[in-house]
């Protein structure tokens, strides 16, 4: 599957959905001209926040159509009192005050994680101006994680012309531990069916292959396809496996015979983020991989990070994966 066809698939069952997507950067005008895109191709609806007023004059300047696009002003926002209340009573074990609470609302960043918390919007896309750290962290004390996850991880398709997978994490964490190793794994499974509505088969990457090699980092891998198993036994995970063995047929079957994942794994978890950016990156510039990431998951709802390099089409893809990924 080519990732043209990958990509309009996810957009036209994205559009089936019906779903809201919150950009909140509204001062940036690839997130205008992605926000026309998307209400235009009926991806999903759209909401961005700001001075509505200055959002519309820039846009009739640029020569955006921003009809069907929702604005929101934080400022104005009805809503503001009520957000700063609940991130207040979120965070005041934390030392944030009342008062702090409204002044971090009054951020887009915030305050369109906020709309999602609350589902006024199915999921939130930002990052083209800010940082990675800043996305995570309005996530983060917004949203949260689901109970049963651990981690807050990414993963990225992985787009060959003859099959797509999973690569993760190779973007968030730098050094999970077993259980968070795990919950990585689960998260996407899950998200890998969501997006290509193929079954996941989890492979558990490492340098050995079902014990030939012991080491404490083996160890790690083996400790965290048990607790996956254990979680979630409707899942194809399979561990420890070297990366030839999880992906030929021939090599998995001499390797590991007898195992449901080995030579056919098309969800592949690296024990730590070295190997995992390393690896997307081969596969990449070498082996011509397209990739589509990182996607952001671990989180109750999609809230994603762009590139701060990202097109417009990269923020229209992230906003389909996001309505995708909704509940």
């Amino acid at each position: 599957m080519a990732e043209i066809e990958l990509l309009e698939n996810i957009k036209e069952k994205a559009s089936k959905r019906k779903k809201t997507i919150v950009l909140p950067e509204s001062h940036d005008e690839r997130v205008l001209r992605a926000a026309e895109k998307l209400v235009k191709e009926n991806v999903c609806g759209v909401i961005t926040l700001g001075n509505e007023e200055k959002i519309r004059a820039e846009a009739e300047k640029l020569g955006i159509n921003l009809s069907g696009v929702r604005i929101i002003d934080p400022a104005k926002s009805e809503k503001l009192s009520d957000f700063a209340n609940i991130f207040y009573n979120k965070r005041k074990n934390k030392g944030v005050t009342i008062e702090q609470a409204r002044e971090i609302m009054l951020k887009d960043l915030f305050f369109g994680a906020m709309m999602v918390n609350e589902g006024m919007a199915d999921g939130n896309v930002a990052g083209s101006t800010a940082s990675t750290g800043d996305v995570l962290k309005a996530a983060f004390q917004c949203v949260g994680m689901p109970e049963g996850i651990s981690i807050v991880s990414s993963f990225f398709l992985m787009i060959f012309p003859e099959k797509v997978y999973s690569f993760a994490d190779c973007a968030v964490v730098p050094n999970p531990d077993a259980q968070q190793l795990a919950d990585i794994a689960i998260s996407t499974a899950d998200n890998h069916k969501k997006l290509t509505g193929e079954e996941a088969y989890v492979a558990m990457l490492s340098f050995s292959t079902k014990g030939s090699a012991t080491h404490e980092l083996i160890d790690k891998v083996l400790e965290a396809t048990r607790i996956a198993k254990e979680k979630r036994p409707d899942l194809n995970i399979d561990g420890e496996l070297q990366f030839d063995a999880a992906v030929v047929d021939s090599i998995g079957k001499k390797k590991a015979p007898g195992s449901d994942v080995a030579g056919r794994a098309n969800v592949l978890v690296f024990p730590d983020l070295q190997a995992g950016n390393i690896g997307y990156k081969i596969a990449q510039r070498m082996g011509k991989a397209e990739a589509v990431g990182p996607v952001v998951q671990g989180l109750k709802k999609p809230l994603f990070d762009l590139s701060r390099g990202c097109s417009v089409d990269d923020i229209v893809n992230t906003s389909a994966i996001a309505a995708l990924m909704a509940d």
